[in-house]
Order: structure tokens, then sequence, then C-alpha cells
């Protein structure tokens, strides 16, 4: 939901089924009609539950751009303070986050950006990778107009 006075000109979650996140399926998003001229800043957001057991979160984010260029990018995020305490906002359970992607973006073409997201994260002795990762439930993407 946006408010009249948000500044915020996408944001969308998608559920991750069973609350399991396989590394291999990425969460995407695509928009068109962007404005071309304005500088926004750009939001990974997502939802997160007691099941989650890790302090931090790793990500790779993949921006594709009309012309067809692509920018990747390994992302980390820290998920609790020192203490282990959610740094999430919510009273419940249930944690809501909003992570700093990319700062002061013009979607300067004409066209469809595509982004997509997956998990990265792993244990300390695992090559693998946590698969599924479990207690994330929600995933999104937020693009905010930035205030003048």
């Amino acid at each position: 939901m946006l408010s009249c006075n948000s500044n915020a000109v996408f944001d969308q979650y998608i559920p991750i089924e069973k609350q399991e996140w396989h590394s291999e399926k990425s969460v995407d998003f695509t928009l068109n009609n962007m404005d071309t001229i304005s500088l926004n800043n750009v939001f990974i957001t997502l939802r997160n539950n007691k099941d989650y057991e890790f302090s931090s979160l790793f990500l790779i984010a993949k921006l594709e751009m009309p012309n067809g260029f692509k920018v990747i990018d390994t992302l980390e995020y820290e998920m609790t303070d020192a203490s282990g305490k959610w740094l999430g906002s919510g009273f419940t359970d249930l944690k809501e986050n909003k992570l700093f992607y990319k700062e002061n973006v013009v979607f300067s073409e004409i066209g469809t950006y595509k982004f997509y997201i997956q998990h990265a994260t792993r244990g300390i002795n695992d090559i693998e990778g946590k698969n599924p990762l479990k207690g994330i439930t929600d995933v999104g993407l937020r693009i905010e107009k930035e205030k003048k």
C-alpha cells in the first residue's frame, strides 16, 4: 500500500512458497514506463520470521536494462544487531526490512527494466549454500523518487 504522500514509484512483494527460498530460484520484478529524468533510490525489501537462522543475509541482485546491459551485485545485509536482536521493524515474530540497493538511479532508457534477486546465504562450513533458506516469507522491490 502506498500513502498519498509517499514518494514510492514502485512497491511490490512476492511471497516465498512455504517460506523456503531456494538459491536457484530468483524473485523477479519487471518495470515499464519509468520516469527517465528523476533520481530514484532502489531498495530490496523483505520479511522474515523467527525461522531465519542467520545474523546476515547475502543476495545476488541483477538489473537488466532495456538495451540488454546487465549489472550484477553481490550484497550483504545485517539482519540482527550484535546481541542477536532483529533489525527489521514489526512487533510480532514477522520483521520487515528495507535494505538499500542503489542510490540516485536514473532510469534513462525507455523500455523494460528487469530485477532478479537470489539468495547466496551460507553457513560457516557450508560450501553449497543454505538451500532452502528458511524464514524468508516475502521478497520485494521498492523504488522511491529522491526527495528534493
